[in-house]
């Protein structure tokens, strides 16, 4: 068994124990040899206010870290891992998360090559993490750090899929040089993965926070022309890679007050799921005034529309299979789901009609008032 030290369990609670202190003053940090892999984790201690494992506090933070280090750089690796206690691994395995997280976005002039290297160590780590027989992963999903995991995954994938985003379309526009057609499809198909990964990671973590957030506190004016085409810029590349016509149409009067984050989220889920289900053809993303006070949205496709019988569980992102047990995930319901629940929260209910072979419309009524004259 380890010896006593930071990161023990405690008995009565099953959890991690604040390490005992050190000598006054004493960086645990400062004995760890590898510089890249030590800044790293400095920059995560700067982070761990959003780390979601608080109870250890600052120096408690460190000296966790200097532990794993210590171990993931030790020759006896695998000896090390098994000696901790499962709380202890679950611990390890989520700072091995957020070191790697650090170094894909490290600052400065590290050469790729000695990144790779220590991400490689990392990952030597986790594998012997996740095979020591006293690491439970239901265990930590179950747990009550479960969802906070779960969170900062999705941040972590969010992140660089953000890079892929704008670094594929930068390349597919010619700005870092000319592109071949062929080329110009290829950057298309990444940039529609990456916006489908991107999305995914949002919802799951507004779903993580009930979906049902107004990022925008109070209502604000905002252009319902320039939301729509905000919209429409991120997911074109998609419509042009699939050779479909994204289309849009404005309301009058444009200047409205609402929540136009909220409406922005809604429209952009519901537009990159009609690509997704569209082979060819046209999506519209609509804005109709009805009224002086009142504005419908909606996203139509010429796609292949929903049988009767799966409108029953459209809005859920984990279904019960039509033969055999469990459940099974769909990104698609994940990111229908948020936007029902957006669209409640404005006030509002998400209606779908559809016609198998013909199409989908999503649509839902605000109340947007136009900004007042000055």
């Amino acid at each position: 068994m380890a010896t006593t030290g930071a990161g023990d369990v405690d008995a009565t609670r099953g959890t991690l124990a604040p390490p005992a202190p050190g000598p006054a003053g004493a960086d645990p940090l400062a004995d760890v040899a590898d510089p890249m892999l030590r800044r790293a984790a400095e920059r995560v201690c700067s982070a761990w206010p959003t780390g979601g494992l608080a109870e250890f506090g600052h120096v408690g933070i460190r000296a966790e870290l200097a532990r794993l280090l210590h171990t993931v750089d030790a020759p006896d690796l695998a000896a090390r891992v098994e000696a901790q206690p499962a709380a202890t691994l679950a611990t390890w395995r989520r700072l091995l998360d957020l070191l790697r997280a650090e170094l894909l976005g490290a600052p400065g002039d590290d050469a790729p090559a000695s990144i790779l290297e220590r991400l490689r160590q990392l990952e030597r780590a986790r594998v012997a993490i996740e095979g020591a027989p006293t690491f439970d992963a239901a265990g930590i999903l179950a747990g009550p750090f479960g969802l906070d995991l779960i969170i900062e995954i999705a941040h972590d994938l969010r992140s660089p899929l953000t890079s892929i985003l704008f670094l594929a379309d930068t390349l597919r526009l010619g700005h870092s040089g000319e592109v071949n057609e062929i080329q110009r499809r290829q950057l298309g198909i990444i940039y529609s993965a990456a916006l489908g990964l991107a999305g995914t990671a949002s919802d799951l973590i507004e779903l993580a926070h009930r979906g049902d957030r107004l990022a925008d506190g109070e209502p604000t004016p905002f252009s319902v022309a320039h939301l729509l085409d905000s919209v429409r810029q991120v997911a074109q590349p998609m419509a042009e890679e699939k050779g479909l016509e994204l289309r849009i149409r404005s309301a009058e009067p444009d200047q409205r007050v609402g929540h136009p984050a909220a409406i922005r989220r809604i429209l952009l889920n519901l537009t990159t799921n009609a690509l997704k289900f569209t082979d060819e053809g046209f999506v519209d993303i609509h804005a109709h005034a009805r009224g002086t006070d009142t504005i419908v949205f909606s996203v139509r496709d010429s796609g292949r529309g929903i049988e009767p019988d799966e409108l029953e569980t459209l809005f859920q992102p984990f279904r019960l299979p039509s033969q055999g047990d469990g459940h099974y995930f769909s990104g698609a319901g994940l990111g229908l789901a948020i936007c029902r629940r957006l669209v409640r929260a404005l006030g509002a209910e998400l209606h779908v009609e559809s016609t198998p072979g013909r199409g989908t419309r999503f649509h839902f009524e605000l109340a947007l008032p136009p900004v007042p004259l000055p």
